[in-house]
């Protein structure tokens, strides 16, 4: 059947997909030189950058989570079970395979089943963890006044060790999430979607315009 033009990503989805993948770049490489690791900036510039960033970070997450939740877009990270199986077995063998896809993205259902439970976890557990220690790192002063040590440099410990727990889980997510961009139709489809917000889908008996996905799409009213 010939394919429709479906728009599937908004202009913001975009916005904030890009910048938030520059600010995280941004962020683990001076990470990466805080540590001493590479060299590049100086300590003392990877420091300032890094605080800059997280800052920039914390403002485009405030605008995102304003914005699924006034469009109701939160809807898409709600987890299910229905295909999940199959979409594991597909990235575990039959993407090796040339198999077909399991689920079909649609406007209202752009994530399959695994893809919704790790973007969940990143957005209840991973980034809530990275923002909150890198808020104690960033506003961390010792000796506090009035003599207070209930957060001393041994508790700070901790909570760097959470902090770069969190960075090595994101910069993993980051090399799966670009690895699997290249797994589409071609190479760089992709990437092409979220660049223009278009995909080319093709109809399977649904309406004009908006293909049956394999996997039966929630209401939008539904939780």
């Amino acid at each position: 059947m010939k394919p429709h033009r479906v728009s599937i990503y908004s202009g913001f989805e975009r916005f904030w997909h890009w910048t938030q993948a520059v600010l995280i770049l941004l962020l683990g490489l001076t990470g990466l030189e805080i540590h001493g690791s590479i060299q590049f900036l100086g300590y003392r510039q990877a420091v300032a950058y890094h605080n800059a960033a997280a800052i920039g970070l914390l403002v485009l997450i405030a605008f995102a989570i304003f914005w699924h939740f006034t469009t109701g877009e939160w809807r898409q990270y709600l987890p299910t079970r229905q295909m999940l199986r199959a979409q594991v077995e597909y990235y575990l063998t039959g993407i090796f395979r040339d198999a077909p896809h399991p689920t079909k993205k649609t406007p209202r259902n752009k994530l399959n089943p695994l893809q919704k439970l790790v973007y969940l976890g990143l957005k209840i557990l991973v980034i809530p963890v990275m923002v909150v220690t890198g808020l104690l790192y960033m506003f961390y002063r010792y000796p506090q006044s009035h003599g207070s040590t209930l957060f001393g440099p041994k508790a700070l410990a901790a909570v760097a060790v959470a902090h770069t727990a969190g960075a090595f889980f994101l910069i993993a997510f980051v090399i799966s999430h670009i690895y699997l961009t290249t797994t589409g139709e071609t190479p760089v489809s992709n990437l092409k979607e979220m660049l223009t917000g278009h995909e080319e889908l093709e109809a399977h008996g649904g309406e004009e315009g908006h293909p049956m996905p394999i996997a039966p799409e929630p209401a939008r009213g539904q939780a």
